[in-house]
This record gives structure tokens, sequence and C-alpha cells, in this order.
């Protein structure tokens, strides 16, 4: 009997949404249960449900980096255990950096396998960033690792729980190593939790519908994801394109490395990364499975940003690239920083297709993650503070827009800085400063967005700051003759007057009183800044996007043409 005789278009739709809700019903209750800010502010996680095979059907997204990682982990634990040594209850933990969607040692996935009437039928999955996972500094990422073994606990995808009983030893082993062990604990249980509420949310479609017609619908959702994706891929034009960039360092003195793909468009959309810089010593390498994800984040934005993320959508999608270069790193190589590289791999996708689709693509955004870690002792009781965020910067112009302000990279998709209250409540800092940065870059007849100055004083006895800033030295790109935008810059200003501009630090040390500022970069400008029309020029300036010497020197302002008052954040200390 065909499929389509065994289920109505009606049911089928009913059905694939309550797939789609199951993954947000996930998402929101790790949210809810979780107690470290870089989930609950940020929402640096990913939820969702795969079939028995491990293929993608729903996922609750906060970061874009974890796109399809939730598959492949649990690809990997079939490959590695085979169903036969699944059971109901048991919990396999994940965060083999080279292998099953793995990204780095924080990002740890949980994975539950569902079975219905004594057979297996899908898996509840999670990932999320733990705060600590151990290694040899606070909160376990850093920018001088020179192996992965100093970057904190590897979980290569073992039972956490056997049949609903959780292993003790292995939970007091993760206690014992961690800095923040209740903290790494809650989040821990609260991506059990959420499983649960994924396995319930399906049992609940099981027992209304029946396992054959949700098996069924589970088929068609996947193919109706191919069918959508590959429309969307029909109106491209057919060709080859290509890009290059160059990352700026490695974390520990060498580069820059130069980054290339090769994009070719028939019945497929293949990602040619052959020609990449080889991995490199410092932390900034990521592995095959994150070049994956991050050709998959390009993929939804050249075609349709509103496809699902099922396995299906990307069933058109192939990517190439030799083992042990900087975008498929092989053990022990480090890994801790891997979004500065990951980032570059859908950029430069972008960047090779921007010109042909301008209306989905824009100039180059700011790209890093910009990734900070402030560590001290809290002032008011004594207790270690850790705090560890992303930062937002400006986006790239596009053929008919601006560039966004202020808005996080792309690889973070739908996360979020950790709010000024939140940070000067838990941690030993004030934030004196958060505004847009109006430095020159960007120009063109639509301006790139404009990043961000965020300043924290340290209000504890000492602070060490552990900052990555990539394209420190490698600005965002403009396009069609507009400007290329600015740089990110971490900038350690001391008490003696000392100031200190650099793209990564590792526990650098500032006193009482000292401050962190981080710069993130304007967004790429498209178009000859000549076109921009004096009406939109004089509202930048009175809405202090930008400066009057920029006004001139960029778009040829008057002398006696009025401006308007302008305002643009101080730079003093």
């Amino acid at each position: 009997m065909s499929r389509e005789a065994r289920i109505d278009p009606f049911t089928l739709e009913i059905i694939k949404n309550e797939l789609i809700a199951a993954g947000d019903e996930m998402f929101h209750a790790l949210k809810r249960a979780a107690m470290s800010p870089i989930i609950y502010e940020v929402l640096d996680y990913a939820t969702g449900l795969t079939d028995a095979r491990g293929n993608l059907l729903s996922q609750g997204n906060g970061v874009a980096d974890f796109i399809s990682a939730l598959g492949f982990g649990v690809a990997h634990v079939l490959d590695k255990m085979g169903r036969e040594r699944l059971a109901s209850g048991d919990i396999v933990i994940l965060n083999d950096p080279y292998v099953g969607g793995g990204t780095h040692l924080s990002d740890v996935a949980l994975i539950l396998p569902i079975f219905h009437e004594g057979e297996l039928v899908a898996f509840a999955v999670d990932k999320a960033h733990w705060t600590e996972v151990g290694g040899k500094d606070p909160g376990s990422w850093t920018t001088d690792a020179t192996d992965v073994f100093q970057e904190g606990l590897q979980f290569p995808g073992i039972k956490l729980f056997k049949a609903g009983r959780p292993d003790e030893g292995l939970l007091e082993l993760i206690r014992a190593n961690v800095r923040t062990p209740d903290a790494t604990l809650g989040d821990l249980h609260a991506c059990v939790g959420a499983l649960r509420v994924g396995e319930r949310a399906l049992h609940r479609v099981l027992r209304k519908f029946g396992k054959a017609t949700v098996l069924c619908a589970m088929e068609e959702l996947l193919d109706e994801g191919e069918r959508r994706a590959r429309l969307e891929l029909a109106r491209l034009p057919r060709g080859t394109y290509e890009a290059t960039d160059f990352i700026d360092d490695d974390g520990i003195g060498n580069g820059p490395f130069e980054v290339r793909v090769k994009v070719t468009l028939d019945d497929r959309f293949v990602c040619d990364f052959t020609g990449t810089t080889a991995q490199v010593p410092g932390p900034i390498n990521c592995g095959r499975t994150s070049l994956c994800s991050a050709v998959r984040q390009a993929w939804k934005a050249i075609t349709d940003p509103l496809l699902p993320s099922n396995e299906g959508v990307f069933r058109p999608v192939h990517v190439v690239c030799p083992p042990g270069t900087i975008f498929t790193a092989e053990r022990p190589a480090p890994v801790s920083t891997y979004w500065e590289t990951a980032q570059y791999a859908t950029d430069l996708v972008c960047k090779a297709m921007a010109p042909l689709v301008p209306r989905r693509l824009t100039a180059g955004h700011f790209l890093s993650v910009c990734g900070t870690i402030i560590h001290g002792i809290h002032p008011d009781d004594g207790t270690p503070y850790l705090l560890v965020e992303p930062q937002a910067g400006g986006w790239g112009a596009g053929a008919d827009k601006d560039g966004e302000n202020g808005l996080v990279c792309a690889g973070d998709g739908e996360t979020y800085m950790i709010p000024v209250e939140i940070c000067e409540t838990r941690y030993g800092v004030r934030v004196e400063q958060y505004a847009l940065d109006i430095v020159d870059g960007g120009a063109g007849e639509h301006r790139g967005g404009r990043g961000l100055v965020r300043d924290y004083r340290v209000t504890s006895a000492w602070a060490r700051v552990t900052a990555t800033f990539g394209r420190h030295r490698f600005a965002p790109w403009g396009l069609n003759g507009g400007q290329q935008g600015s740089p990110n810059t971490v900038e350690l200003v001391h008490e003696d007057g000392r100031r200190i501009a650099l793209g990564k630090c590792a526990r650098h040390l500032l006193k009482r009183g000292e401050l962190c500022r981080l710069r993130t970069g304007t967004g790429g400008g498209y178009g000859d800044p000549a076109r921009r029309s004096r009406a939109r020029v004089l509202d930048d300036l009175r809405c202090g996007y930008i400066t009057l010497e920029q006004a001139r020197r960029d778009y040829g302002l008057r002398d006696t043409e009025e401006p308007g008052p302008a305002a643009a954040p101080s730079d003093e200390a």
C-alpha cells in the first residue's frame, strides 16, 4: 500500500506540526530549568527529535552552529552502540569534537532513545553549552590550548543513564572536575528534563495516531523538506563560484591562514574546501561535522530561511574537504574556539554566492562570536564568578537595505548577550558603556550595520580576561563597490594609562578599577557610497550612526549642508 493511501493529508499536516512543536517544547523546558546564564539568557543550546535512524525531524534552535548537529550525534551513537545496546530510559552523553556533531568540549549533547511498543521509533536530543567542563582554564575554552586534553572533560558517547537510573559514579566524576559543580550538574539535569519532555510529547502523538501512521508522517516530513529544498535549488543559476579569505591567527602566534571554497550548483549544492590551510597548533580548528553545520547555515540563508530544519532539507547539500585541515581537524588538535573557523566556512559560502542572490545575502558581517570570559572573586561574598558570553556586532548591507546594528553573528543565530543587570548582579564588574561603536568602515549606498562597544570596569580585587575576537586583522568584506567594515578589537586599559588592543588574549590580569573594552566590527557596505541619498546621509548624522567627518569624507557632504546634531559614543575610558 502506498504511503499516500495510508495517511490523509490533514492528519499528515497535524502530525508534522506536532513533531515540530515537540522540539520547541523541549527548547522552552530547558530554558526554564537551566542554571547558567549562557543557557537561559544567551540561549546557547538546541533541542530536537530524530527518527530511529538519526535523521533530524525537528529542532528548537538558539545557536545556528547546532543546525543538524543533533542528527549527527544520534548517527554516531547508533554506529558505536547499535540499536541492540540501547534500552528505554538510557541517556547517552557526547561531546567529542571530531565526530557526532561535535563542536568543542563545552557543547555537550544528551541523547535519549524513545521506544514504543518495544520498538525504537525516535530519539530526543539536546545540546547545550555548559559554562564549565574542566580543563586548564576557567570557562573551559581558551585561546592558547595546544591539544584537546587541556580543554576539559571528553564524553565519547557513553551512558549517563541506564534504564532510567543515573550513573552516580560518572556524575561524581563530573562534579570533581569542574569549577562550578552545582551549575554544571544543574544544567545537566535541565538537559535531562528537556529530553523527557520530548519523549512525553512524542508518546502523546503515538497514542493519538498510532505508530504506523506517525512513522509514515516522519518519512513524509523528510521527503517534503527535500522537495521544497530542491525547488529552491532549481531557482539558482548553474555554475561554479569561488571565494577566499584569511583567518587572523590561531591564538598562539601563528597565522594568517588562507581558507577557500568552490561552490558548484547543478542538481546538488556542493561546497569544496580543498586547498584550505592544514590544521593549526592553536585552538581555532573545527571538526568535520562543525563544517557541515556551517555549510547548512549558508544553505538555508541562500535558499529559504523558513525551510524547516530537518534532514530532508539538507539532502541536496554535499561538503568536500580533505581530512586534517583547519576545517576538518583530527584528534588531538585543540578546538575550544572552533567558532572562529566554522564561521569562516559559512561566510566563505556566502561571499561566493552573494553576487547571485543579492536580496538573500548581504556583504560581510563581523563574523566572530567574540567570545569573552571574565573570571574573578566576587567582591560581595568572596565566591568565584565566571562571566562567559558572546558579543553582538554589525552586519553587512544588502542590495536594498542597510546592515543590522548590534546583532549576533550568523553562527549564534537567535541568541542574546547577557543583560547588563545580570552582569552587574552576578559578577564583579560594572558596565559603564554599552553603545553603538561609530568607527570608520562600512560606507556604501547602503551602509554596513554598526558594531557595539561594551565597557566592563573591574570591581573585584582582580579579574582575568580571556577573549577571542576574530576578524581583528581582516575586516568584513564590502559588496558591489561598498567599503569594507571595521575589525573586532579587545582593549585593556590599565590604571597606569597603558592601553593594549588585540584580537585574542588568555587570562589577562586586570586589577580593581581597570577596564576591559569590547569593540565589535561594523559590517561591509553595499554599493558606491556616492550613490547614497543626501537625505539618508543627513539622517545618519542626526541618529548618530556616522560622524560629520565620515559624512564629508565617505559621502561627500558639503560644508553648506546642515547636518543637525549628532551623538557618537565617547572614547574616554
